[in-house]
Order: C-alpha cells, then structure tokens, then sequence
C-alpha cells in the first residue's frame, strides 16, 4: 500500500491529459485555478446558504460560504502539518488541495437548497435519484465544458473539468453507489450515480496505487475528511452569525430557550454523534454549551452578606437590563459578532485531531475531539432547528419546492426540450427513447439553475408579467 502521502499518479487527469503548461505550475494549481473559473463555481452566488440574498447583501450565499470552508480547510491542512510534523514525517498535506475541494463541496445543490434537491429526487426516483454530492462529482467529471475524452467514458464523451484523479477524490464524500431504483418511501442514500461508477473506480485505482481496498477501510481521503470538518465548522459558526444578524436569534433568546427546543436539539445531536461517542447528549449538556458560549452577557456581582432583599432585587434588575443590552449590541453590533465568530472558528480548528494511517497515509483520518465535536454539532442543529425550520424561511423554501417540481414537469412533457437552451435541447432529443438518460439531462439542466434564474424560469412558463421574449433562455 502507499505509504506516500501523494503518487505521480494522484496529478493524472481523467481523459489522459499529461501536457502541463508551465513547469512552475503544479496540477492543483491548475485544478484550483479551473475551479474559480468555472461556470458552476460563479453559479454559487445565485443559490440561497440559509437567508435569500435579497433580503441583505450581508447574508452569505453558497459561493460566500465555500470560500470560508476553502479558508478553514487550508488553515487545519497548515495546522496539521505543524502540530504532527514528526509523525508524518515530511509527507504534508497538500492545504492547496483541501482548499481547491472546499471550494466545490456545494457545487452540486440546486435552487432553494435542500427543498430544491428533494423535489428533484421525486422526479429522478425511478432513474437514480438526485444526491447533492452526486451531482457535484458530475459536475466536475461530466457537466462542466471544459474538457472532452478521445474516446467516450460510458458512451459519453465528456470530461467537466478534466481535474486530477486526487482532486475527485477529495470530494468524494460518499464511497456508495447510488441504486438505480428503490422503493418510493425510502430515502436516497449518499453517494454517487451510477453514471459516474467507472470515474469512481479510477480515482481508487490511482490513489491506491492499483491495489485494492482493505475490507475494513473506507475510502475518503485526508483532504476529503478535513473538508468535511471544515464544512461543519462554517456551518455551526456562520449560519448562527447570520441568524444574530437577521435577528432571528439573540443571545438572550437563546439562553432562554425552552425546554421542547432543547429537547430537540439534544435528539438531533445524538442521532448524529451515534456511533462516534458513547453516551446520549442531554438536554441539560445542550444548555451548557449555550451558556459557556453566550452566559458573558451577564454581570458578574459579588455577593454580600450585608445585602437586604431590596438590594437583591436591585441587583436582579440591574442585571436583568445589563444582560438585554449586552444582547442587543451582540445583535447589533457587526465587530462583536465577527469577534465572536472569530473565536469559535479559531477554537474548533485548533480541535482537530490526525490519526495517521501507517499503511495508507492518504486514507489517514481527521477528527474533532470529543468536546469540540459536540458543541459544533450542538450549535449546527440548533440553529437549524430554531432559524432554518421557522415558518418565515419555510414559507420561502415551500415556493422552492413547488416551482422546481413545475419547472421539471414542464420540461419531460412532449416536446418539452423546446422551452430549453440549444445544447441542453440537443441532449434530451438525442436522448430520445431512453427515458432514463432524458430524464437526468432535464435534472442537470434545473440542478443547475441559480435561485433567481430558477424564478425567472418558471415565471416566462406561468406568470402574467414574465420575462421579455428577448431575453435569452
């Protein structure tokens, strides 16, 4: 097995590219630069992260957020290499490589996020689905027009970005094939489309050195794992940052949560931390972390004997209008807000943990340590659960879902390809007959599409005061 932490095969392209143009221009670079250039990386900005970017320029969208998680990614890479130099033994890890992964972690959402994947999944039951980290390895090796093979992979001749086999397998998240059919109740799993099953199969061959999996090991490698951390750790800060903003949460109202909310949160948190952690997260565990983090706004009074129950009374609404200040300017105030996002970030990086794997130094592990992981993961679900499922931001997402189901249904009908850009009209009818294959070229064409062009989509197919004929498609 590799016992390098990257081979001269790593840094092979998928349609047997070797050329590279400048020798001072190593192959991530390339791939990080191929990546910020591309058409669905620009997309991000138009697909909502948890507010719509209409409401505030300050909210952050998907592209906003993937530059952050490129920013954490490189920053454990630089910290990992540091902290266990002597047990890697000068095999760094590539922090260019975690970052360039960062970047396009998102890439394969739809419209209106979640909602807007669900939708697609409905429509795409029968033909393998729709899975966000599916979609973004499409994307990359089939979608984007970049690059084409000699000779067409699965009788297609497409290579997306034509990225390095190391780079694939950063975000390759899931090492599942997603099952062609399956029941209507059942959920899809995380994975990849059967489409893109031989891509898989090379990325393993290369980055194994040709040799096969041991039984007991999933395949995720160091750069995909440290982007996954780093995914979680955005998620739990700024997701909460903008939610202070929007004045959806205070502190105040969040140290006094009710006991249902927390309740649910806790549920949440050890559903998700199962497997990983002995033990349940208690409701009371929950509250703790929330204290730690936000129980500064209160005064600190020292306690007198001498003090009468007016004084004590005093005392407790001094502190009472104290902790409200202190919580409106936290909401109020941008520096105090990034200063305590800040201090989180930098606290969760500083909690990763490397297990090096002797055998197969690409596959070694990164984790959270125990009490760091709970509270990203107890300030992720919370925010979740108390700003993401409210009714003002459901309301919105429940449009999501419904316009994207139209716009599909409105594209597979008869003659349907007609309402559609040319190169995307001449997929679907060379598709013609193949049910399976029209349908995922109409799933790519509306996964595609940004929040606002999504809008605008369905309103030229619908609306009285659409779009101008002259706009193009």
């Amino acid at each position: 097995m590799s016992k390098s932490m990257y081979r001269d095969e790593d840094w092979q392209r998928q349609n047997g590219e070797v050329a590279e143009v400048d020798a001072w221009r190593p192959p991530i670079v390339r791939d990080y630069g191929r990546i910020i250039h591309s058409a669905s990386f620009r997309r991000l900005q138009g697909k909502t992260q948890v507010f719509p970017g209409h409401e505030s320029d300050f909210f952050r969208n998907r592209l906003t957020h993937s530059l952050e998680v490129a920013q954490i990614a490189e920053g454990i890479a630089d910290r990992l290499n540091h902290v266990y130099k002597k047990e890697l033994e000068g095999q760094e890890i590539n922090s260019r490589l975690c970052a360039a992964a960062a970047l396009v972690h998102d890439i394969g959402h739809p419209p209106f996020g979640h909602n807007g994947e669900r939708a697609l999944d409905r429509k795409m039951k029968e033909y393998g689905g729709f899975e966000g980290n599916a979609q973004t390895l499409r994307i990359l090796s089939r979608l984007e027009k970049k690059e084409t093979y000699q000779e067409p992979l699965d009788g297609d001749e497409r290579a997306g970005m034509n990225l390095c086999f190391r780079t694939l397998a950063a975000v390759l998240k899931y090492d599942s094939e997603i099952e062609f059919e399956r029941p209507e109740a059942k959920k899809p799993k995380k994975g990849y489309y059967a489409s893109e099953a031989k891509i898989v199969e090379k990325i393993k061959l290369k980055v194994l050195g040709g040799k096969p999996l041991p039984p007991d090991v999933k395949f995720k490698t160091i750069e995909c794992a440290i982007m996954d951390i780093a995914d979680d750790i955005a998620y739990s800060v700024y997701d909460l940052e903008d939610s202070l903003k929007a004045g959806f949460l205070t502190p105040a109202s969040i140290l006094a949560t009710d006991d249902e909310l927390l309740k649910k949160v806790a549920a949440t948190v050890s559903k998700q931390l199962a497997g990983e952690y002995d033990g349940d997260i208690s409701l009371q565990k929950v509250q703790a972390t929330l204290v730690r983090i936000f129980g500064d706004i209160f005064a600190a009074r020292e306690s007198n004997a001498s003090r009468t129950a007016d004084d004590e009374r005093q005392d407790d609404i001094s502190n009472f209008i104290y902790a409200m200040r202190a919580s409106r300017d936290l909401h109020m105030d941008a520096g105090r807000r990034m200063k305590l996002s800040s201090e989180l970030v930098h606290e969760f990086m500083n909690g990763v943990e490397l297990e090096v794997n002797e055998e197969i130094l690409p596959l070694s592990k990164v984790k959270l340590v125990e009490k760091t992981r709970i509270t990203v993961e107890i300030l992720k679900q919370y925010t979740y659960l108390s700003t993401i499922y409210s009714n003002r931001v459901k309301l919105g997402e429940y449009r999501g879902t419904e316009l994207v189901t139209d716009i599909f249904e409105a594209l597979e009908r008869e003659n349907g390809q007609l309402l559609m850009p040319d190169d995307v009209r001449k997929q679907v009818q060379d598709a013609e007959g193949d049910k399976a294959l029209k349908a995922r070229h109409i799933c790519d064409f509306v996964a595609g599409m940004t929040d606002r062009y999504a809008i605008e989509f369905w309103a030229r197919l619908r609306s009285d005061a659409a779009e101008s004929m002259f706009k193009p498609i």
